[in-house]
């Protein structure tokens, strides 16, 4: 049970991906041909006994041969051809290299599919001639071709060009074996009647306007005599060509604007190699607005478009009918040029609830115009949710006062564009809010510091003697009653409460008690303090005392 436990965890595991690996080599090994060994990604033959007699192919779903990257031959002798069919699987294919063996002929179209193809080394084997159309589709940036036996011949001089304008310093020593079958260093090689042929085009400048038709014109020269093709790559419009000895035509119905900006090739091609003459299409055609959509939030707002038209088209935009004055803080902006394609958008430097609404892109040139509008909501309006859309037309257009101009082309011009009434309106709204701020904080800074003087007098110690401070008259005590405070009526005119406590409804002494106050009207009862009645004598003033009593010890 414990042994169980043991394999059945990680190494259990790792023993099942040890087995799928010795079974898939085992599969390869099973598809590759004799002779060779073979992997995920390479093939490679160079055990001579028993060797090849045919280009090495894998065994139908054995495994992937798109996934092979690289094919190495080596002293197979029996190697003579390389068929059409026998690369074409390898698509993958980047380096082929066959040294040593008895390699003589390669199909002209061998390597059609290959067009990953970098590297081919075909060093001594027994090629006595190689076309360049072997190779004339392909990329590469190696083609090694020492110690074969060639014949000297113009199929042949496309090898001695190439060499000579090959951008590396480095060149091969290459020979052929001449009618005497002398071996003539390549370099050296002169024949007669073998050159590269030329090819003119009647039009080095072509502008046509959309859906006109044209008719190009070509003539070829060479010896041998070159064949006369068309490049015309990926063209839209409908076109076809007609060729005739060494002249040809080609011509174009109803041209579409997006061949605008594409090269059309006539194309001379003969043993020794191939010359070509182009030119550019240009198309006119009117504006189109392709993009248009609501603004997005990135470092700026931005409203983007996409704008297609030849000539470049003059860009106006529009605010809720009226023209959009741009300036530093709303500009328009081309950020991607593709031929007669502009990719932009407006930008806008912090719009407000004041920047909402309709804006209209109107792109015109020449040979017309087209406009698109779309609604910008940026901000929710003060006081008002975020969702509800009010409709103040009046208020909008008198704020931004726009005026008519022709702005031409506004792109990346930002700076040398009037600015608008809305920056200045913008500013002044933030100028008010800061004051209403500035005006609230003194305010609040007010009500704070009488609160503080307030909180400061309710917790100070007067004596009753202080409320003479505010004028409520003098203290004075009434004997056989008990020590009592009153407001006094003998000074009449230094009491703020005299046309009060002088009334007809004045409350009587009698009522409340002996040890009260009386202001005005109110009566407050009173609690004594012993303290403050145990002064000396000396300190009270005769007239202290009421009228008619007896003054004591």
């Amino acid at each position: 049970m414990s042994s169980w436990t043991r394999w059945h965890g990680p190494a259990m595991a790792r023993l099942w991906g040890f087995c799928w690996l010795v079974v898939g080599f085992w599969r390869a090994a099973l598809a590759c041909p004799t002779s060779c060994k073979c992997s995920a990604s390479r093939i490679w033959c160079s055990d001579p006994s028993p060797g090849i007699v045919a280009f090495p192919r894998l065994e139908p779903n054995s495994a992937d041969p798109e996934n092979i990257t690289e094919i190495y031959i080596a002293n197979q002798k029996r190697l003579e051809i390389i068929n059409e069919d026998d690369v074409e699987a390898y698509a993958g294919l980047k380096n082929l290299t066959i040294v040593d063996s008895g390699l003589k002929f390669v199909a002209h179209k061998a390597f059609l599919k290959n067009s990953n193809l970098q590297h081919i080394n075909f060093t001594r084997n027994k090629l006595t001639s190689l076309s360049r159309k072997h190779f004339r589709h392909l990329d590469l940036s190696e083609l090694i071709l020492v110690g074969n036996p060639f014949t000297c011949s113009c199929d042949i001089m496309w090898i001695k060009t190439l060499q000579e304008t090959k951008s590396s310093p480095e060149t091969q020593d290459l020979y052929c074996l001449n009618e005497s079958s002398k071996n003539i260093p390549l370099a050296n090689l002169q024949i007669p009647n073998c050159g590269l042929p030329s090819a003119n085009l009647a039009a080095p400048n072509l502008t046509v306007e959309e859906g006109k038709s044209i008719t190009l014109s070509c003539s070829v020269a060479g010896d041998p005599v070159p064949n006369l093709y068309w490049d015309v790559g990926n063209l839209v419009s409908k076109h076809m060509n007609e060729t005739s000895h060494m002249q040809g035509s080609l011509r174009i119905t109803n041209i579409s604007s997006d061949d605008s900006g594409k090269q059309i090739s006539c194309v001379a091609e003969n043993l020794v190699g191939e010359d070509q003459d182009s030119v550019n299409l240009t198309v006119h055609f009117a504006p189109t607005i392709t993009f248009l959509e609501s603004p997005t939030s990135d470092h700026h707002w931005c409203i983007p478009f996409t704008v297609k038209g030849n000539p470049k088209p003059a860009l106006q935009w529009f605010y809720n009918g009226a023209i959009l004055n741009e300036s530093k803080y709303i500009c328009t902006k081309i950020h991607v040029t593709n031929h007669t394609e502009y990719h932009g958008c407006l930008q806008l430097d912090n719009p407000t609830h004041m920047n909402n609404g309709d804006y209209k892109l109107v792109a015109k040139n020449e040979y017309g115009k087209d406009e698109k509008q779309i609604s910008a909501h940026f901000m929710g309006w003060p006081g008002i949710d975020d969702g509800a859309n009010p409709n103040y037309p009046d208020v909008i257009y008198e704020d931004y006062g726009t005026a008519a101009n022709d702005i031409g082309d506004t792109t990346n011009r930002s700076n040398e564009i009037p600015s608008t009434d809305v920056a200045d309106k913008s500013g002044r709204e933030h100028l008010s809010v800061y004051a209403v701020v500035v005006i609230a904080s003194v305010v609040g800074f007010c009500l704070l510091v009488m609160l503080f003087l307030l909180k400061l007098a309710r917790h100070s110690k007067f004596g009753m003697k202080d409320f003479s401070w505010f004028g409520f008259g003098k203290v004075k005590s009434r004997q056989g009653v008990g020590p009592a405070s009153v407001i006094s009526n003998d000074d009449d005119s230094a009491s703020p409460l005299h046309h009060i406590s002088n009334g007809s409804n004045t409350p009587s002494s009698s009522e409340g008690g002996p040890d009260a106050v009386i202001i005005g009207m109110t009566k407050i009862p009173v609690i004594e303090n012993p303290q403050y009645f145990g002064i000396t004598n000396s300190q009270l003033k005769p007239d202290t005392w009421p009228r008619g009593s007896p003054k004591t010890a």
